[in-house]
């Protein structure tokens, strides 16, 4: 009689979760590399319009234009503040996973924690440094959006009074 879908063999199971944690190690770690990727392009970004709108300051422009524009920019510095401390390096040295804690170490230390599995450990641990890098992210895109938003205002008001 063959197992039932719900029941997995001992030898089964521990090879599913040694499966199971080399995937997840290995996702969480490529989406921090795609965080840091995308925080690298909006960082570009918002440091371009920054430029710009603080290149157009100094001309002859509405009130309306002047503060959707001031506003965009303590938008877009807001949220590249965010982006730094995205990508600001999160050093755990006390959590026996990570290469913090191994600086610590000498070469038989090391060997000795080896000798353990600690991919739980190292999952925790990158998971707790992709989860505040993905909120961080979240908050400066959003920030940009609302840049964005206001640097249309700030447009359409120029061209309403060109037009006026």
């Amino acid at each position: 009689m063959s197992p039932s879908p719900t029941t997995t063999e001992p030898g089964a199971q521990s090879s599913l979760v040694d499966q199971n944690l080399n995937d997840a190690l290995a996702t969480v770690a490529s989406e921090i590399g795609r965080t840091d990727n995308k925080t690298s392009f909006l960082l570009a970004f918002n440091g371009a319009i920054i430029a710009g709108l603080v290149g157009s300051a100094d001309k002859d422009l509405p009130v309306l234009c002047l503060v959707a524009g001031g506003l965009a920019v303590l938008a877009l510095a807001a949220s590249t503040i965010l982006l730094l401390f995205v990508v600001l390096p999160r050093l755990h040295g006390a959590d026996r996973a990570s290469f913090p804690y191994w600086a610590t170490c000498d070469t038989q230390q090391i060997l000795a924690e080896m000798s353990d599995d600690r991919r739980a450990d190292q999952l925790r641990v990158l998971s707790q440094i992709a989860l505040p890098k993905f909120q961080g992210l979240g908050r400066a895109i959003r920030l940009s959006l609302a840049a964005v938003v206001l640097i249309v205002i700030a447009v359409l008001a120029l061209i309403v009074t060109a037009l006026a």
